[in-house]
């Protein structure tokens, strides 16, 4: 199956957000320390915080990697099949970025990125471009992409409750 947008990977450019989609951008604190950083990015690359948030995880492999397949479903109705485009594991930045691939209800791309600062401070960035694919996400209109933001803020308060014993 092929992406179903052109612009494959353009999570990694800060900002940018290709003509006709429309952008997000969440960024939460987590917490503060390595100990944080390091369960933070671990929860991020295994889809523990996609499964803590109540949804589906249905991946070929236990954690991401580039080309990496993965559907999540909502409430087990909704199948949302997405290819992981890009990750990155580097010392003070953890995470990943999925594209869309045919059945998904939107076209675009979302990326999932912890990083630690220099203070220590541990943040969960959430980052997407998408325009509606399927006729229901359509009709939700600015519905939609409200839900949409709200689930990218849901993600940060979710890891922060997983890394609290992490806290330092």
């Amino acid at each position: 199956m092929s992406f179903t947008y052109e612009d494959v990977g353009a999570t990694r450019k800060a900002g940018h957000c290709p003509e006709g989609f429309h952008p997000l951008h969440e960024r939460t604190r987590i917490g503060e320390g390595e100990g944080v950083f390091r369960r933070a990015g671990e929860a991020v690359l295994n889809w523990e915080l996609h499964r803590a948030l109540g949804v589906g995880v249905l991946a070929a492999e236990e954690r991401a990697a580039p080309g990496v397949d993965v559907t999540i479903t909502l409430a087990g109705v909704i199948k949302a099949p997405c290819r992981v485009v890009w990750t990155v594991e580097e010392h003070r930045r953890a995470g990943w970025a999925y594209g869309t691939l045919p059945g998904h209800p939107e076209c675009g791309e979302e990326a999932f990125v912890v990083d630690r600062t220099g203070d220590g401070t541990v943040w969960l960035t959430v980052t997407a471009f998408s325009r509606p694919a399927k006729w229901y996400a359509k009709a939700g209109g600015a519905a939609t992409r409200g839900l949409q933001h709200a689930y990218a803020r849901r993600c940060g308060t979710v890891l922060r409750r997983l890394c609290a014993t992490e806290d330092e």
